[in-house]
């Protein structure tokens, strides 16, 4: 993921330089998107993947020539199967991959800038110029799209999931939303909960009023909301500033009982919340698997998250039509 991977060149580009290996194009059936990054130390460690095999192990050894000489370098990967090719694989398309090296403390600038605007919910714009004399660089609002011959590309930012409740659940979900790529923000006014050492997962911890903390979250555009409170008067104030937020959730949801929550709605609907607005509620939050533990309501709820995030109907996959 996007953030994991500058986060690893932030703490490598601290032990000294690196090569950063994307791929800037693709043809055919490959292993990794255009975008996908692996970083490689002098010291042989190894970041992420390209897509493995000997494609993968030819980029690393033309990334450690890379590391001695600063030159960039374009590698082809041929998957194709032609026999004339050593990295021949049984994928069937070629990918196109650009070795940079990055080193010193202007790559480390750039780097927690770019860390910056992700981890604040924004995306960044990061050009590569494939000219020999010129660094990667960030667009800024204010300049042009690059002319010059160059990789573009629009990192975008986690999606943030806001907890809000650090009870026995929040503490499980926040365990497993981060397992599967969320940012996570905690709001609880009780600091012997909601803290560092129950926490260690989360971005930010917030023991202020939940209206304060969603006016700070306002640069984040993928914001998630699950509510699992102690309580009908906490589930109300995170409801009435979380479905008023421009921009809109992409998703709200609040556990309780089917009777807390339908006092929650009339509430809403006596104050005048507006109806699509609570159409849009995911309440009882999570999918229906059973789960009655914090740790199963947690999977229950991330399984709900992704089915939001990624689409999916939420049956199982063996009951989906196949063919006979």
């Amino acid at each position: 993921m996007t953030i994991n991977c500058y986060q690893q060149l932030a703490q490598a580009l601290e032990k000294g330089a690196v090569v950063l290996a994307t791929a800037i194009a693709i043809q055919g059936s490959v292993p990794r998107e255009v975008g996908a990054k692996m970083i490689i130390c002098a010291d042989g460690r190894i970041y992420n993947t390209i897509g493995g095999g000997a494609g993968e192990a030819k980029v690393i050894r033309q990334a450690m020539i890379v590391l001695e000489t600063g030159e960039k370098q374009l590698v082809e990967i041929d998957l194709t199967g032609a026999p004339q090719r050593q990295t021949q694989g049984i994928c069937g398309g070629i990918m196109q991959i650009w070795l940079e090296r990055w080193s010193g403390q202007e790559a480390i600038a750039l780097v927690d800038r770019i860390l910056d605007l992700l981890q604040s919910g924004q995306t960044a714009t990061l050009v590569t110029p494939f000219t020999l004399d010129k660094l990667p660089y960030l667009l800024s609002e204010n300049t042009l799209i690059a002319t010059e011959e160059a990789f573009i590309e629009t990192l975008q930012p986690p999606p943030t999931l806001l907890i809000v409740g650090a009870g026995h659940v929040g503490e499980q979900l926040a365990k497993v939303a981060h397992t599967i790529g969320f940012q996570v923000i905690i709001q609880d006014d009780r600091p012997q909960w909601a803290n560092r050492e129950r926490y260690s997962q989360a971005t930010a911890i917030f023991n202020q009023a939940i209206a304060s903390v969603v006016a700070q979250l306002a640069t984040h555009t993928q914001l998630y909301a699950a509510l699992v409170t102690r309580g009908f008067q906490y589930d109300l104030a995170a409801l009435k500033v979380l479905l008023a937020r421009n921009p809109e959730c992409q998703y709200i949801g609040t556990i309780g009982s089917e009777k807390r929550v339908r006092q929650v709605i009339q509430a809403l609907e006596t104050e005048g919340m507006a109806a699509n607005k609570l159409r849009s509620l995911y309440a009882p939050i999570g999918l229906d698997i059973g789960a009655l533990t914090p740790e199963e309501i947690a999977v229950s709820i991330c399984a709900e998250l992704i089915l939001v995030r990624r689409g999916g109907t939420g049956r199982p996959l063996s009951q989906r039509d196949r063919a006979i």
